[in-house]
């Protein structure tokens, strides 16, 4: 079973994966595009987990519509190649935590999810900082923002990227369970919804937007 589903994993994962970069790099009204449909989706199954729960659900909605401006606005306007940056972490940050977690197990990190191993934590805080320096060395050079900011900082700024990412899977499965769902959705195969791939993501760009980016733009007193 486990088997199987690493397997829809892995083919949803060779098709979504370039498909999502490709609008990404496309930016403009096509990555607009794009993300009007994720956030349609993705707004219908929080709808879907938070069944008789108004206030929860237009509060959820407002910070859907935020995280997916910061998104946007994150592309448009600071650069491809840290927006870039920013997805790398994200995936691999679930990459890393979903294979050490499976691989050492260990005791369980929180009640809210039963998956998530410290093994897995820690799977994803090295797969991220392995990844996001990697990505650094070879595209580092076509951004301002990796050329003035010290090398230190980058690796503090993956670690803490990587953080949000994780919590941000947590706060999902808060909400999954509280539902009593195994996933927010079906449409993708071996992952499930839309949230399920993205619970990173959705925090991981508002968080930038309003806590990373100002501290950038002020040590380089710059906005693309």
């Amino acid at each position: 079973m486990i088997k199987k589903e690493l397997q829809k994993r892995i083919l949803s994962s060779i098709i979504l994966i370039p498909v999502s970069f490709f609008f990404i790099i496309q930016g403009s009204l096509t990555f607009i595009f794009f993300l009007s449909l994720i956030f349609l989706v993705t707004s219908l199954e929080w709808f879907r987990m938070t069944k008789n729960k108004e206030i929860l659900r237009i509060f959820g909605l407002f910070f859907l519509f935020f995280s997916f401006f910061s998104t946007i606005y994150l592309r448009q306007y600071i650069g491809l190649n840290f927006f870039l940056f920013l997805i790398i972490i994200c995936i691999f940050t679930d990459t890393g935590g979903y294979i050490f977690g499976k691989i050492f197990k260990g005791p369980r990190l929180t009640k809210i999810s039963p998956k998530k191993t410290y093994s897995g934590a820690i799977g994803s805080f090295l797969s991220s900082l392995i990844f996001g320096l990697i990505y650094i060395k070879y595209f580092g050079k076509k951004s301002e923002i990796f050329l003035e900011i010290d090398p230190l900082l980058i690796i503090l700024l993956i670690i803490f990227v990587s953080l949000v990412s994780q919590i941000g899977d947590l706060i999902i499965s808060y909400f999954k369970r509280k539902a009593r769902l195994k996933d927010t959705g079906k449409i993708l195969p071996g992952h499930g919804g839309f949230l399920d791939r993205i619970d990173g993501v959705i925090f991981v760009m508002p968080i930038t937007y309003l806590c990373i980016l100002p501290i950038l733009i002020n040590k380089l007193d710059f906005i693309k």
